[in-house]
């Protein structure tokens, strides 16, 4: 992808033939492990996770290792390959890991209200309460993505078929079909409404004979 300021790659593009560049990534500290003073941070952004090695002679180790859970970081290093036992195949970028060089922390994290990297149940006030982090959270990231894809599909087919999209209005005056009418006050028009349309059959009807 085109380098800007917070990254050259995203976090699933890395691989096994991008072995010995240099890369910058930024995302969420997803995971964090230490294992004896070697700092091993799970980096997830839309697209993916790659993981990043922070030796303990690194000048950041200490602040690294303070990091907290969707602290937004961006690291810069050398992407080098894993050995075969620790070969994660369950990532995209599982065959590989960026050893960092830099450290810079976009957006500092607070203790979290929920957790985003693991799939517990809450309930359903606390993930209303905290939805911009509900959404961050893999079954529903999937869902959203699933969502836009098979309808980006439908729209590309219905288009191959020789079908237009239409788009009919959502603001209309008043209709008396007996149900009530949500209403929106004009602006322009001190003391009238428009009115949420309670179906397009009109206008529908309206480009079938135009």
């Amino acid at each position: 992808m085109k380098d800007h300021p917070y990254r050259t790659h995203v976090c699933n593009e890395l691989s096994k033939e991008h072995v010995g560049i240099s890369a910058r990534v930024s995302g969420w500290v997803h995971r964090k492990r230490d294992h004896g003073g070697l700092l091993f941070i799970d980096l997830r952004d839309h697209y993916g996770v790659t993981q990043i090695v922070i030796t303990p002679e690194s000048d950041f180790h200490e602040e690294a290792t303070a990091l907290r859970p969707e602290t937004v970081v961006t690291f810069a290093g050398e992407v080098v390959l894993r050995s075969d036992e620790t070969i994660n195949a369950n990532l995209e970028s599982g065959e590989i890991e960026l050893s960092a060089k830099a450290m810079t922390i976009l957006g500092p994290a607070e203790p979290l209200p929920m957790s985003v990297a693991d799939e517990r149940e809450y309930p359903e006030a606390t993930r209303l309460t905290y939805r911009m982090l509900d959404l961050r959270r893999q079954r529903l990231h999937h869902n959203i993505i699933m969502r836009s894809r098979i309808i980006a599909s439908i729209r590309h087919r219905m288009t191959d078929m020789g079908f237009n999209e239409i788009h009919t209005p959502i603001l209309a005056s008043s209709s008396p079909e007996g149900a009530r009418d949500y209403l929106v006050p004009s602006r322009v028009h001190p003391g009238k409404f428009y009115a949420l349309p309670q179906a397009p059959q009109q206008f529908k009807q309206l480009l079938m004979i135009s």
